[in-house]
């Protein structure tokens, strides 16, 4: 994205609008003790041998900004060892073609190298070290950088369910990764500060809003709520004795010296990117059968200016939508693009600084589910794109859909698809 760090820090926002898209870039290197298989969404995609045709992708839709990922086990794939040759190729090409990468630096996955994934040792160590290796590397070229893709998922993937390493299970778990994961995040921005003082950080996270499908469920629709504003809110050093979340993080084993920790240590934010999705971001808890429940209704649009409020309100700073799509008929990702476009345009009427808008991702995913099963990668695609994609004799075929005439008006248009924050702050 295009701002400045110091414009950020004194809130003095261009009237402008960044349009971005991304390629879905989960990482997860280790083996599933099932079926043995990982999940490494550039090679199920074909983006590894694609990328050429796929950085195209994003030019033909006139971005001037997109967010991409960095495979980490391919950069840092031993200890002490660096290699640049694969991701030198896409990000150099982006460049070419003026568009500024946001980087996204880790997305779930480590280097399969890494024991104990999040919770060895030194990972905050080596997490630092590798974001400092990329901002040396493309230093005054790329400004803006993601340091940990959803680190709410993170922790819950890998240390609530144990889907993923450390393998953690239960609350527990989650708090002792999230510490990890946030403790990372805090010393990949140290790091690339110190090589590169003017360097944007974009803090990404997963977002939901709760609501208790009855008053005996309220208490927890609202710790639920806080847990998804847990991350920001460590590292920004907010989590002191009266912080809602205090006795339970302390209940589920975090130690006061290590919540002491991030307030020594706090960080200010730059930009705050939010992925919500209607497919799975409204949260209803209820009680069957005697046990907690979470359903997940399609969303209207309106939870998208609900959500950004929510945070301006938090963090009082710029808000950028990091990723949204819809699944399945192209009608029906049209039509949450319309919407959620809409419910753009009313946030920013009401002065919210909501300066960005990210379709993820530009074309199908593989979905997680294929870790654990035994089917051929396009039995899991996931339609969420702009572009769809179909099995072919040559591989997987990028197909595109009304949405890229659709989204590259939207791009052309810039801000005047969503109106002008300097107006709604004067009104």
């Amino acid at each position: 994205m295009h701002l400045r760090r110091s414009t950020i820090a004194k809130l003095e926002l261009p009237d402008s609008f960044e349009w971005l898209a991304g390629i879905e870039d989960t990482f997860i290197t280790a083996p599933s003790p099932k079926t043995g298989r990982t999940l490494d969404e550039y090679e199920l995609t074909e983006h590894y041998a694609r990328w050429r045709d796929d950085v195209d992708l994003f030019a033909q839709l006139g971005l001037q900004a997109v967010r991409y990922g960095v495979p980490w086990h391919k950069v840092n794939p031993a200890p002490g060892r660096w290699d640049f040759t694969w991701v030198d190729g896409p990000l150099e090409r982006l460049l070419e073609l003026g568009i500024q990468p946001v980087v996204d630096l880790v997305h779930y996955g480590l280097p399969a190298w890494i024991d104990g994934a999040y919770l060895h040792a030194d990972y905050d160590r080596f997490v630092s070290e590798y974001a400092a290796r990329v901002a040396e590397r493309y230093k005054g070229r790329i400004h803006t950088y993601t340091p940990l893709n959803e680190p709410r998922i993170a922790a819950w993937y890998c240390g609530r369910l144990g889907w993923w390493p450390p393998a953690r299970r239960g609350w527990r778990g989650f708090v002792r990764v999230m510490l990890a994961v946030c403790r990372g995040i805090v010393r990949t921005v140290e790091a690339q500060r110190a090589v590169d003082p003017e360097i944007v950080h974009a803090h990404v996270d997963a977002t939901d809003l709760y609501e208790a499908a009855s008053e005996d469920l309220t208490d927890e629709a609202l710790r639920r709520q806080a847990i998804v504003f847990l991350a920001l809110d460590l590292i920004t050093g907010r989590v002191d004795a009266e912080h809602e979340l205090a006795s339970w993080l302390i209940a589920q084993g975090a130690e006061g010296s290590e919540l002491d920790w991030f307030r020594t240590h706090a960080i200010e934010l730059d930009i705050v990117g939010i992925n919500l999705y209607p497919l799975f971001s409204q949260k209803r808890l209820l009680r069957k059968a005697g046990k907690l429940r979470i359903q997940m209704p399609y969303a209207d649009a309106a939870i998208v200016d609900t959500l950004a409020e929510l945070y301006w309100r938090r963090y009082g700073r710029p808000i950028f939508i990091s990723e949204t799509a819809s699944s399945g008929t192209v009608q029906r990702r049209a039509a949450w693009l319309d919407d959620s476009v809409s419910a753009v345009r009313r946030a920013r009427a009401r002065g919210v600084p909501l300066v960005g808008y990210t379709w993820w991702p530009l074309f199908a995913l593989v979905t997680w589910g294929y870790r654990e099963g035994r089917k051929a990668p396009h039995e899991y695609l996931k339609q969420m794109g702009l572009w769809n994609l179909l099995p072919a004799d040559r591989g997987l075929e990028r197909v595109p859909t009304v949405l890229v005439d659709r989204y590259r008006e939207l791009v052309a248009g810039g801000a005047q698809h969503v109106g002008s924050i300097a107006r709604a702050a004067a009104a």
